[in-house]
């Protein structure tokens, strides 16, 4: 019998069972890609990362995503996730001040931010961003999401962006319109497979008093997932939108603060800078995470001998 380290870890939230939870398999080497997406699917959780190592000379590890159904070739709240259990339950922050992941998308660097020897929050920079046309009919996509057509903000384009995956953006008036939302989840799906789109985001920019400036909800049913409470890709993907879209003025520096997952009972709170950069803009997004659960899952023999499990590289008892 092999036994893999699992774990839940809620990702951009300092409060247990809040903000959106990840499942995190270390040691994930002496795993198939169908036993990976098998235990994803036994988590039940809307993306698992898997961690092992990695041949890559510039990486610390080698990370693949899963949504119950699905590989994605990256996922934001995982990692912050993963990098979190690293930093704050299994001594990493002794060792390094950051760690480099390799994906899917290329080389994803993380760093921890401490008060002392306490992990506060853990940073990921993430690939350069990317924004393309979206051609829609405003009343098509207003029926699709289950909104007003006039809750559509005709201020901002609708585009699609990508720090990783590709996600359709929706500018929407205000807070209590993305609120109200009621997606057609079959259609939804059905559109993105079309465009090859991962997810649909809203978001809407918050009045001055309110505590955070930005809004969203982030719909990915083509994914096996109708929403998804905290998402640090499709934020990540927002932020490198409103800079190269000119919303936000790519010379300077800002720094966001974007709350998500409030209709789900999980409000989570993300705190992304974006930098201009020489060839493009730079998105760090940041989060906290509180590990909920953690335990062994028992696997059958694997027929392959090609890797060996890397529980002792994590210095994970049994």
């Amino acid at each position: 019998m092999r036994k893999v380290r699992v774990y839940h870890v809620d990702a951009f939230t300092k409060e247990q069972f809040g903000g959106n939870p990840a499942g995190v398999v270390l040691g994930a080497d002496s795993l198939s890609m169908n036993e990976m997406q098998k235990v994803a699917n036994e988590l039940n959780l809307s993306e698992t990362a898997f961690l092992y190592k990695t041949e890559n000379a510039e990486a610390d590890f080698r990370v693949r995503y899963f949504t119950p159904t699905n590989e994605i070739n990256f996922c934001g709240h995982a990692t912050i996730g993963l990098s979190w259990l690293l930093a704050s339950n299994l001594g990493w922050t002794k060792k390094k001040d950051r760690i480099v992941l390799d994906t899917n998308i290329g080389l994803v660097p993380v760093k921890w931010h401490k008060d002392g020897e306490l992990v506060t929050a853990v940073e990921m920079t993430q690939v350069a961003p990317k924004v393309n046309d979206f051609n829609i009919e405003r009343s098509k996509i207003a029926e699709i999401l289950g909104v007003h057509e006039n809750d559509i903000d005709k201020r901002y384009p609708i585009k699609i962006a990508n720090t990783g995956n590709w996600h359709l953006l929706i500018p929407i008036i205000d807070q209590k319109a993305i609120d109200a939302a009621k997606p057609n989840f079959e259609k939804l799906a059905r559109l993105n497979q079309i465009h090859n789109v991962d997810t649909t985001h809203l978001f809407t920019f918050t009045p001055e008093e309110q505590e955070y400036d930005l809004y969203t909800r982030d719909f990915l049913p083509a994914l096996g997932v109708n929403e998804d409470p905290v998402t640090g890709a499709a934020n990540g993907a927002l932020s490198g939108y409103l800079v190269l879209e000119n919303i936000l003025d790519p010379t300077i520096k800002h720094t966001l603060k974007i709350a998500q997952g409030h209709t789900m009972g999980r409000p989570g709170m993300l705190y992304v800078t974006v930098e201009p950069g020489k060839t493009h803009p730079i998105i760090k997004v940041a989060g906290s995470a509180v590990v909920t659960i953690e335990g062994t899952l028992n696997l059958q023999p694997s027929s392959s001998k090609e890797n060996l499990a890397l529980s002792e590289s994590f210095h994970i008892s049994r």
